[in-house]
């Protein structure tokens, strides 16, 4: 009795999540009692929650999951895919109490925490239809015992700066160089924009010794480890806003094979004269279908992103290797002549589908060649 008593007694701390459109979605709030403001985007995966909420690329953001059913099997510290949560806040339908024996806490127990905010019992299917709608909304989400109206909540949303120019690979990086193994054939430089756990697994996997280095690293230090190569790790926010990262990837084309993924897809593309652009809500989830051009073949992959790069401005020197079938954007590019790549999905996949582990062993191939 006293479980369900207290299950119930949760429920009874009733918040909310104004949309700066003015649009209101009400629920209770889990995990820390603290309000705050984001950017709201859906991820469409079925599970994999604790990799998404641990992905460093959603910094700044609220994410809702569009999976009705959250929280059954619980967290544990294998699952992590970084060092802590950096999204600014969950949202999700149904939270569920764990039942599965790799389970050390719930969800709820996760997110407290880490200081992170939660609200559930949310219309997610309506805020999912709203966003496609309207686009990617910036929002206030108020779980705390303070007093906060709805028409304070949309104003505070308003007022908030958003991510468009604003430098979050800074906020999430890390602060000092570290070597992730000792073993390997092939020295690899991974730059921290936001790299999840199994970017590494994947490198170390394919007989690769990998050192991370912060996102601020210049390109002479990262020439004078003389690496076989470098590998550009996803990242939160706006690629155009890191400014220092595109420099120091202009300096490394054509001096050491490069792989880039998410954010160091688009930042590979601005080192090399390309634009970025704003989606209207983005690419979240683990069941995207990808089109390889080169191989005729179509991938599922896991994609994390609200940027793009413009197909008019790609310059010559770059080939599309890769297209997002929904909406037709560009997902992968090439240098024509310099050893270079990058795909704007996750190959890694945690979570999701294991379609893309291929281009791990291209960045081999590449390193090797």
């Amino acid at each position: 009795m006293d479980n369900i008593y207290n299950w119930q007694a949760k429920r009874e701390r009733k918040a909310f999540i104004a949309l700066a459109d003015g649009e209101i979605f009400h629920g209770w709030s889990f995990g820390a009692m603290e309000d705050c403001v984001g950017e709201v985007v859906f991820n469409t995966g079925m599970s994999g929650y604790q990799e998404i909420i641990s992905d460093p690329s959603y910094a700044g953001q609220m994410v809702a999951l569009t999976m009705p059913e959250i929280g059954n099997y619980g967290c544990n510290r294998d699952d992590m895919e970084s060092r802590k949560l950096f999204l600014n806040a969950l949202i999700v339908h149904n939270l569920n109490e764990p039942s599965n024996f790799r389970s050390e806490l719930s969800l709820a127990e996760m997110l407290k925490s880490n200081g992170i905010p939660g609200i559930a019992g949310v219309d997610t299917r309506r805020l999912t239809l709203h966003l496609r709608k309207h686009g990617t909304q910036k929002a206030y989400l108020h779980v705390s015992e303070k007093h906060v109206s709805e028409s304070e909540g949309v104003a505070t949303a308003n007022a908030w700066c958003g991510l468009d120019n604003q430098d979050y690979a800074a906020k999430v990086t890390v602060s000092e160089a570290y070597d992730w193994n000792n073993s390997g054939r092939l020295k690899v430089v991974a730059l921290d924009f936001g790299i999840k756990y199994n970017i590494l697994r994947q490198l170390s996997e394919h007989d690769m010794q990998v050192k991370v280095l912060p996102a601020q690293t210049r390109a002479s230090e990262i020439l004078g480890l003389r690496p076989d190569g470098v590998f550009l790790s996803n990242g939160p926010a706006d690629p155009s806003a890191v400014r220092y990262a595109v420099d120091c990837i202009r300096e490394l084309v054509g001096k050491v094979p490069l792989m880039g993924i998410c954010l160091g897809h688009q930042l590979l593309g601005l080192a090399l004269g390309a634009e970025c652009q704003r989606l209207r809500f983005g690419h979240h989830g683990c069941n995207h279908p990808v089109k390889n051009l080169a191989a005729g073949t179509i991938e599922i992959t896991s994609q994390n992103h609200n940027f793009s790069l413009k197909p008019e401005s790609l310059p010559d020197c770059l080939e599309v290797t890769h297209l997002n079938l929904n909406d037709h954007t560009i997902e992968g590019i090439r240098h024509c002549s310099a050893p270079a790549f990058s795909v704007q999905y996750h190959p890694e996949a945690a979570p999701g589908p294991h379609d893309s582990h291929y281009l791990f062993h291209q960045f081999k191939t590449m390193m090797e060649g």
